[in-house]
């Protein structure tokens, strides 16, 4: 049984995106930009933002932070990232999500230049993702591909079932599998399906994104399969220094005894959201400056 390490990999993926933004200064005599906008309080929103910030530090990209109490008003929320984007320095902007309530985050989203959109949430991003034209692709699914092609596991052909369809995971993994450079046959599982089991089951390649621990089990997976485990899921833990642990949405132990390979959480596909949000933000400044990425070496 192979464990797919998006830990590892991150460390790779960053490496080669900080070689990159070193280029990208000399060429431009500027560094990527990132804009993270923070509201509210939230721990994990906060966890999230250090790690961002971290990130960068780590790789030569510029970042800027800001952060709003949660009563702050739409209005202020969408004047902020109109600012943002008519900031020529600013490559890539950022809105932490969750938003509080009065906030309508789809609106927020919309209002994100489609060039800068590094999350690639953006209708205009998901629309050209669907059609297979160049885009910001979302940073989780971009990640479970980079994961799957760093450990030689291919999906020409192969049966793939997705557990989730968010906006987020589910749906553009699913637009990514569906590609004529991946050909995998794609099933979209979610909270109505019906005899869950009888889809897992079938696939050679599992992909849970439904944010519930355990919600696949070793019943559910035929042995040999590739399990890419999404959900990370805060239980509580006293034994823990933070007092929680976390946990995917697999049943791990027992998973991994019938699988050819799997992610672990944390360490899997966690660690390679913020490598490729890394990626999106230098891809993001190269194609505002016109320049071709593959021009500061490696594939993209």
């Amino acid at each position: 049984m192979l464990i797919l390490s998006g830990k590892d990999l991150s460390a790779i993926v960053k490496a080669e995106t900080a070689g990159k933004c070193r280029l990208f200064e000399n060429r431009f005599s500027r560094k990527p930009c990132l804009a993270v906008v923070l509201v509210g309080t939230d721990p994990a929103s906060q966890t999230y933002v250090r790690s961002k910030k971290k990130a960068c530090e780590e790789l030569g990209i510029a970042h800027l932070d800001i952060e709003f109490a949660s009563d702050i008003t739409q209005t202020q929320l969408l004047e902020c990232v109109a600012d943002l984007n008519a900031n020529p320095l600013v490559d890539g902007i950022l809105v932490q999500m969750p938003l509080p309530r009065h906030i309508d985050e789809l609106a927020v989203t919309e209002a994100i230049d489609p060039a800068k959109d590094v999350d690639g949430f953006h209708p205009q991003n998901i629309g050209k993702l669907l059609l297979g034209q160049r885009s910001l692709v979302a940073c989780t699914p971009k990640g479970v591909l980079r994961i799957l092609d760093h450990y030689g596991i291919q999906t020409d052909g192969k049966d793939v079932c997705i557990i989730g369809r968010s906006n987020i995971v589910g749906k553009p993994m699913a637009a990514l599998l569906m590609q004529r450079d991946r050909n995998a046959t794609v099933t979209v599982c979610h909270s109505r399906t019906k005899d869950l089991a009888s889809y897992v089951r079938r696939a050679d390649i599992v992909i849970a994104a439904v944010g519930c621990v355990n919600a696949i089990t070793a019943d559910m997976v035929k042995d040999g399969a590739v399990v890419i485990d999404v959900g990370i899921n805060r239980i509580p833990d006293p034994t823990k220094k933070t007092g929680f642990a976390l946990k995917g949405d697999v049943d791990y132990e027992n998973v991994s005894k019938k699988a050819s390979a799997i992610t672990p959480v944390p360490g899997g596909v966690g660690p390679m959201t913020i490598g490729m949000l890394m990626e999106n933000t230098f891809l993001a400044a190269c194609y505002r400056e016109g320049a071709d990425p593959s021009e500061f070496g490696g594939a993209v």
